[in-house]
Formats: structure tokens, C-alpha cells, sequence
């Protein structure tokens, strides 16, 4: 069973981490890096398996990719503290030479990190890539990507989504960030894509929605049942309902913090609000 309480610490301080890694950088997307905080805890302390010896063909572990990679925040913290680098970087977080970019990159190496994604929508066709490579060497691991609702305004994924139910990729898990907000508006003032669920259905994919994509027993229990509906024949999909800027009052409700940092009496503010449970870095 897994210990919620010492998971909720983990959340706590990598919405810390987020908080002040953007304030530093003055720039950077703390809401959805805040909304996505318990998926990511979830995933690599509770539900993946992986070596934090890295390497990057990841032979006999679990893979994850970011395909919103905007929301670096959150990963880089969530790396850090699952032990693949030192704490001490994120201090370094889109400062010039730094392996944490503003989008996560590979060229410099950063453990953990498997693909370049600044440019939206291309993620998912990345991960069916892995996940055919792990069937071609007979390696049972699970692929795991996350997406954007927004990203899913982009072409390349349906084109991705229907090749993946068409080649029966069901080592995939994929999950959506449903949190209804994009950089500009709304999805539905921006562009709106309708029934999400209902179109990977039609698309051929098993789909599992979550309506409480910030609670750590929901998440851990979605995704263990996203893992035993696999291999069964078709690629799968979380429908994942988040809060952006969950955690703080004032970021939620909002897609104002999209891409916003905050200033130094907003830090303060949203920190007052995460209280440090495993030590700032």
C-alpha cells in the first residue's frame, strides 16, 4: 500500500521547488507544473519501475515521456528528488549553459531525460517509437507519455492515435493533462476539441477518465488499473481532470500562470501555502 502521507510531502516540496525555480529564473509555467504535481509523484515513486543509473535506451525499465514540455518544472524537481541528479541544480533552472532548459532538451544530457520537447504535439508519436522498440526486444516494460489538452489542437497526434490502435501498441499508458486551459484562454474560447474521451474511443484506444487528478490515491489507483488493461490489444488513455496552479489559492482557476511567474510577494504568498516538508534545495 502506498504511504500517502509521505507522498503528500513529496508534493509539497516539489510545488516549493516549482515555485521557486520559476521566481528565480523569472520565467517559466508553474500551472500546469502545479497541476500535474501528484501524477508525477505518483509515477515515479509509487507506480514506475526505473534504473537511476540512467541510460538512454532504458532496456528492461519503464520509459516516460514529456510531451507538454513546458511544464519541465515539475519534472526536473520530480527527478531530482526521485535521485537522478543533484537538488543543488535546479538552482540553475533556464539560466544560461544549464541542463534544465525552459524545455527539456537531450543534447546536454540530463539523466532522466529521453526527448527534446519544446515543440507541441510530437511526444506521443515519440513514445509509440519506444514502446514498438521494447516489443521488438521482447522487453515487457511499460512506455508512458504525458500530454497536454491543448497539445491535442495539434495534427501529429491523431496521426499518432490512430497508428497506435492500428499496430496494437498496448505497452503504451498515456495520459492527458485535462485541466481546460491553455497559454491563451480556455480550450473551449481557443479552440475547442470536444469529447476527448469519446475520441480515443472511436479511435480504437482502451480510455480510463479520471475526475480527481490531484488526489494521490486516485492517480495510483488509475494508473494500476491502466497497467493491468494492458497488453491486451489496444494502446491506453488517461483522461486525467487537474486544477492548473494546484496548491496555490490565488493560480487556480486561472490560465493566467500558464507561463507567468511570480514576483517576490507572490512567492511568498504560495509558499506560505506549501510549508518546506523535506528541505528546500
Amino acid at each position: 500500500m502506498p504511504n500517502i502521507t509521505e507522498l503528500e510531502k513529496i508534493c509539497t516540496q516539489i510545488r516549493r521547488d516549482i515555485l521557486r525555480m520559476v521566481h528565480a529564473s523569472n520565467s517559466g509555467h508553474p500551472g500546469g507544473s502545479l497541476g500535474c504535481t501528484e501524477f508525477f509523484v505518483s509515477l515515479y515513486f509509487e507506480i514506475m519501475n526505473y534504473n537511476k543509473k540512467f541510460s538512454m535506451n532504458g532496456g528492461g525499465e519503464d520509459l516516460f515521456f514529456l510531451s507538454n514540455g513546458h511544464i519541465s518544472p515539475v519534472w526536473y524537481a520530480t527527478l531530482a528528488r526521485s535521485g537522478y541528479f543533484e537538488l543543488a541544480e535546479l538552482a540553475t533552472f533556464r539560466k544560461i549553459n544549464s541542463r534544465l532548459q525552459g524545455h527539456p532538451t537531450t543534447h546536454d544530457k540530463l539523466e532522466g531525460v529521453r526527448v527534446s520537447s519544446g515543440s507541441l504535439g510530437q511526444g506521443l508519436s515519440v513514445a509509440i517509437g519506444a514502446a514498438l522498440s521494447k516489443k521488438l526486444n521482447k522487453d515487457n516494460s511499460k512506455v508512458f507519455a504525458l500530454l497536454g489538452d491543448g497539445e491535442l489542437q495539434e495534427g501529429q497526434n491523431w496521426e499518432a492515435i490512430m497508428y497506435a490502435s492500428a499496430n496494437k501498441v498496448d505497452n503504451l499508458i498515456a495520459t492527458i493533462d485535462y485541466n481546460q486551459k491553455q497559454i491563451d484562454g480556455s480550450l473551449n474560447d481557443v479552440l475547442p476539441i470536444g469529447d476527448i474521451a469519446e475520441k480515443f474511443r472511436i479511435f480504437g484506444w482502451e480510455v480510463i477518465v479520471e475526475k480527481e487528478g490531484n488526489n494521490l490515491e486516485a492517480i495510483i489507483d488509475t494508473l494500476n488499473n491502466a497497467k493491468n488493461l494492458s497488453e491486451k490489444g489496444k494502446p491506453i488513455v488517461i483522461v486525467l481532470r487537474t486544477e492548473m496552479g494546484n496548491g496555490v489559492d490565488f493560480m487556480m482557476g486561472t490560465h493566467k500562470w500558464h507561463g507567468s511567474a511570480p514576483n517576490d510577494e507572490q512567492l511568498a504568498d504560495a509558499l506560505s501555502q506549501n510549508v518546506e516538508t523535506l528541505g528546500d534545495y
